[in-house]
């Protein structure tokens, strides 16, 4: 991927995040003349014009699971992501709990990013975070991270133009998170963000954090003494706490070991290169869009795409 000058935007969307909401926010009465349902496609698509619109990315990049729940994760904390699993067959392998009717609109959403000339892009053994971790990290023009995912707030950076365009509340009341929002949500820095959550812990990742550790004390503890490492340092030594929270640093002691490297999204994968830039569509990728819409009744969210493109 190559990005030319100081002026070009790559927007990174977190790609499963997107289509989950799009899933239960478009009815699912929305179907294909076969019958397929199609209202996670159509969805995801709209949101793709609508930011596309908006923002005003030169580069795109749907980020991708190539695998949502990486052994090497759950090695390290056994609980990551585990009320998400579902067993596929007794003893076989753990599948993502995806609704049956968005499982099959995924290879139609990767069908309508192939005709439409959006980049995807994943990690064998990593999930889509890591991916956005590496090509924001690795970018050197602005960057907006679109998901409803609080662990990408860790790659908030004012200083390089690296922001994350939150979901959470809607499509239609979109959050810029900026380092200003970050510490007025949680009183600590985008760089301290990972080290927040590891004390804190997110029950929605199965992580359990530290006992007896909450937002405020996570925050508080970060103030004086910078970053986990400091935490662990002062609490061995006695420094700087209260007898209770540094028992509580203490006892959490084995899970600080590991959760970090759970927590911290990767940035130094080794991503494929495409051609990520933005461009209208030419005759014979036009013709070819608006086909695949024909056959999946996905008219006016692929035209709203190729409206934005014509825009770019």
């Amino acid at each position: 991927m190559t990005m030319s000058t100081h002026s070009d935007r790559l927007m990174l969307l977190d790609s499963a995040s997107l289509y989950f909401r799009a899933f239960y926010g478009v009815p699912d009465t929305v179907h294909a003349p076969d019958g397929t349902p199609v209202n996670a496609v159509r969805g995801f698509l709209d949101m793709i014009a609508k930011l596309v619109t908006r923002y005003e990315p030169t580069h795109l990049v749907a980020c991708w699971d190539d695998d949502w729940r990486p052994q090497w994760r759950v090695d390290l904390i056994p609980s990551y992501k585990t009320h998400r699993v579902v067993e596929a067959v007794a003893a076989g392998p753990d599948v993502e709990e995806v609704p049956d009717p968005l499982q099959i609109q995924v290879p139609i959403i990767l069908e309508a990013l192939a005709a439409l000339g959006i980049a995807v892009i994943g990690a064998p053994e990593h999930e889509a975070d890591d991916v956005i971790g590496t090509l924001a990290t690795t970018a050197t023009g602005a960057v907006d991270i679109v998901t409803g995912d609080r662990d990408l707030f860790q790659l908030v950076d004012d200083a390089r133009d690296v922001r994350v365009i939150y979901t959470a509340r809607g499509m239609s009341n979109l959050e810029d998170v900026t380092d200003a929002t970050v510490v007025a949500k949680y009183g600590v820095l985008p760089s301290q963000y990972a080290d927040f959550a590891t004390l804190r812990g997110d029950s929605s990742d199965g992580l359990p954090g530290v006992v007896g550790i909450g937002e405020k004390t996570a925050a508080t503890l970060l103030a004086a003494h910078g970053d986990l490492a400091g935490i662990r340092a002062a609490a061995a030594a006695g420094d700087g706490m209260s007898a209770g929270v540094r028992n509580k640093v203490l006892a959490g002691g084995d899970y600080l070991d590991v959760a970090p490297a759970v927590v911290q999204v990767v940035t130094d994968l080794d991503l494929p290169t495409p051609d990520t830039a933005l461009r209208p569509l030419d005759a014979a990728a036009r013709a070819s869009a608006i086909a695949l819409a024909e056959r999946w009744s996905l008219g006016i969210s692929v035209s709203r795409v190729i409206d934005a493109l014509d825009r770019t």
